[in-house]
């Protein structure tokens, strides 16, 4: 017997269509779309939702607004991300980066800054969060949260 995400995937050229029907989507984008929505009926599965009709059909309108819920989100995605053209840019020239000597240059200014700094720098970065800093310290999270964001704008500059 097939399981529930199988049996969808049986129908995955009609799902492929569908996507395609949204409009204004890449082949490429659509297959994307559609293989999330795997996932997504996996993650459903396991939390004990049926998306099936007897035993061997699946719910179309349960995959239909899944799949227009995640086109949505595409169509939110890109409209966030600014394309830059690259006409007239060579692209072929490789910047190397000596990632070792960038870090001994950071290491070198956090040695240089006051010691209050550094040191609530380096608690942070280790994965301390600012509000459990500030209940253990009584120092108040705005001057913590302050340095904090001071210090790695600081160390920014020597990237």
């Amino acid at each position: 017997m097939k399981t529930q995400t199988e049996l969808a995937y049986d129908k995955h050229e009609r799902w492929l269509e569908i996507v395609k029907t949204f409009g204004n989507i890449k082949d490429t984008e659509a297959e994307d779309l559609v293989q999330t929505m795997y996932l997504l009926l996996i993650k459903n599965t396991q939390k004990g939702i049926d998306f099936t009709y007897g035993e061997n059909d699946v719910n179309y309108w349960y995959i239909f607004k899944i799949l227009k819920g995640l086109h949505i989100d595409l169509i939110r995605k890109k409209s966030k991300v600014k394309l830059i053209e690259l006409d007239g840019v060579d692209v072929t020239q490789e910047e190397t980066v000596n990632y070792e000597a960038k870090y001994l240059e950071v290491q070198a200014a956090l040695k240089d800054m006051y010691w209050y700094d550094a040191k609530v720098y380096k608690i942070i970065e280790e994965g301390e969060s600012v509000s459990e800093l500030s209940r253990k310290t009584n120092i108040s999270y705005y001057s913590l949260y302050n340095t904090f964001r001071r210090v790695k704008e600081k160390l920014k500059q020597y990237l």
